[in-house]
């Protein structure tokens, strides 16, 4: 008679929020650090509605996941589409800025361009982990929440491992694919599945390809 094996709980990292509110802040407080010569508007505009919008978020959910509503979810959305928003306008602004010659400071182009690259990374990592499945609640085992398709589909969920069997993405695991997608300009390791999904990893690239091709090269050519 061939013996059972009982599933090991699923891990409890994934219901861990600090991680997330934690990447919000450093987004937020990149922008202050955005050089003026490629920001239009004050630049305490932005963290200041970040912040606004990331209190509720702390004060019903501060370190784990706890309590599940909608209208937290919208919150997350707005701000994450503000921080893209802003952060391509930022990088479209220094591309007129290249065009038109106005700027011969190498170092104010590397710095604008890492800030611009960072805020792309991290904005779209809490992206993703907010919409795969639903999000982070829906993913969760002991809640009910109704089964949603997976967006994302990490090797994990593809081969079948000891001590693997009921893993959850956590919010490093899609630090980890926003990363690749801006370096490597395309999904690694793990595969868009979903439209939306594709579409975002697509305006991630874009935005990574343009920083890195048009304003850290001629940020090199200066220095």
């Amino acid at each position: 008679m061939t013996k059972v094996r009982k599933a090991p709980a699923a891990s409890s990292r994934h219901t861990r929020r600090w991680p997330a509110s934690l990447a919000v802040l450093v987004a937020l407080g990149l922008q202050l650090a955005v050089p003026p010569q490629v920001m239009g508007t004050p630049r305490w505009i932005m963290p200041a509605i970040g912040v606004a919008l990331l209190v509720p978020l702390v004060w019903t959910n501060p370190f784990h996941l706890k309590r599940d509503e909608v209208w937290l979810r919208w919150i997350e959305v707005v701000l994450l589409a503000g921080l893209v928003v802003v952060n391509a306008v930022y990088l479209a602004s220094l591309i007129v800025l290249l065009a038109s010659g106005d700027t011969a400071d190498g170092k104010v182009l590397v710095k604008a361009a890492l800030l611009i690259w960072v805020t792309n990374v991290v904005a779209f990592a809490l992206w993703y982990w907010e919409i795969d499945r639903g999000g982070p609640f829906a993913r969760m085992p002991e809640h009910e929440h109704e089964e949603e398709r997976a967006d994302l589909l990490f090797p994990q969920m593809t081969v079948e491992l000891p001590g693997w069997e009921r893993w959850i993405p956590g919010f490093t695991d899609y630090l980890f694919v926003a990363f690749t997608a801006a370096t490597a300009f395309s999904p690694t390791d793990t595969m868009p599945l979903t439209a939306r999904v594709k579409t975002l990893m697509g305006i991630q690239s874009g935005i990574s390809l343009l920083t890195i091709a048009v304003v850290a090269a001629r940020a090199v050519n200066v220095l």
